[in-house]
């Protein structure tokens, strides 16, 4: 098979963590018998330099003819004051693919990482967190004056139906544990959510539901991380909680994320900012962005590549050279080639499985 990317380097540490997960996915091709061709796109705060928009018309259409769209963080202090910021694009991305549910994995990837729950707590952490994507308060009506700032939350039955759904799925495959997040008790688009997630449980009676309230959840995240399988929630909630959650597994530099469609291609991107203080340094850890590259094969149908990927990753985080982030005195580049030169080793042992 051969594969179309699309890729948006971004700003910042972007271009450095994109360029080492290339690397990695060179040698995982070769490994696997899988072709790709990519095309580099301007996208965020580049793209506001070069064509005065974050996501500009040719960017457009080259994602929208791709089988998948791998992005580095955008953004920096550079674009903050500006009238237009490099997030716009984002948003604008996000809606033009249509890509509803974010799909954010939390694990303990490594016990190098120090995850400031105690261990007895941060043990057995594996969930993964659904966060609606193209609705709630980002995409609705906004006013802004010198007295007055206006965000509404909105969403119709057709949005809380098809992510539920995409929960209730996961679930199926996992441990058979959904947890529904909202905050029913004040808001009415709340009220809708719960409604239609209750309805649709019917369907899965295999599946054991929950709810929480979203102040609740923050609590529980904290509190008994472990007992969490699969989260699904709106956008907003899930943005906040996501991030929280990636702290308690070990921190944002290894958490990565898909966001999915029901067609079209999916938008692959690690979770953290840009970090611009360290960009050029070669002191990034590129382990999310390669581990959403993961995520990319396995939903373009490499599944047992994605697992060769993963478990490199996972041995090099406890044995081998790791970034300053992790204790080590890794570059980007040096430990984006180690997990290059490591993946057929473990395309070896995922086959014999």
């Amino acid at each position: 098979m051969s594969y179309s990317i699309a890729v948006l380097p971004g700003d910042g540490i972007g271009p450095e963590t994109i360029s080492a997960t290339l690397g990695v996915l060179d040698a995982t091709a070769s490994a696997f018998g899988f072709a790709y061709e990519i095309e580099r796109f301007a996208f965020g705060g580049n793209a506001i330099d070069s064509d005065g928009d974050p996501f500009p018309a040719s960017t457009r259409a080259g994602v929208r003819a791709a089988d998948a769209v791998l992005k580095g963080a955008i953004g920096g202090p550079k674009w903050d004051d500006g009238a237009v910021r490099p997030e716009m694009g984002l948003l604008a991305l996000r809606a033009h693919l249509d890509v509803f549910c974010n799909v954010r994995p939390v694990r303990r990837w490594t016990t190098r990482t120090s995850s400031p729950l105690k261990p007895e707590l941060a043990e057995g952490i594996d969930m993964v967190i659904l966060r609606e994507l193209t609705g709630g308060l980002y995409f609705g009506t906004k006013e802004l004056d010198a007295d007055h700032g206006l965000d509404t939350c909105a969403y119709t039955r057709a949005e809380v139906e098809r992510i539920a759904r995409r929960g209730f799925e996961l679930a199926r495959t996992r441990r058979g544990l959904l947890c529904s997040v909202d905050k029913q008790n004040v808001l009415s688009s709340s009220k809708l959510w719960r409604r239609v997630v209750l309805e649709l449980a019917s369907e899965y009676p295999d599946v054991e539901l929950s709810h929480q309230l979203v102040d609740s959840m923050a609590m529980k995240l904290v509190e008994q991380p472990a007992a969490y399988d699969v989260i699904v929630t709106e956008n907003m909630f899930g943005d906040i909680l996501s991030d929280l959650a990636a702290s308690i597994g070990g921190g944002i530099g290894l958490a990565p994320s898909s966001s999915v469609s029901g067609s079209g291609p999916g938008l692959y991107e690690a979770i953290h900012g840009s970090a611009p203080d360290i960009a050029g340094s070669g002191r990034a850890n590129p382990t999310a962005t390669i581990l959403s590259a993961a995520m990319m094969l396995r939903d373009l149908g490499e599944s047992t590549a994605a697992d060769a990927v993963e478990r490199t990753i996972i041995r090099l985080l406890e044995t081998g050279p790791v970034t300053p982030d992790l204790g080590g005195d890794a570059t980007t580049e040096s430990f984006g080639a180690a997990v290059a030169a490591a993946v057929p080793n473990a395309a070896d042992e995922v086959v014999a499985r």
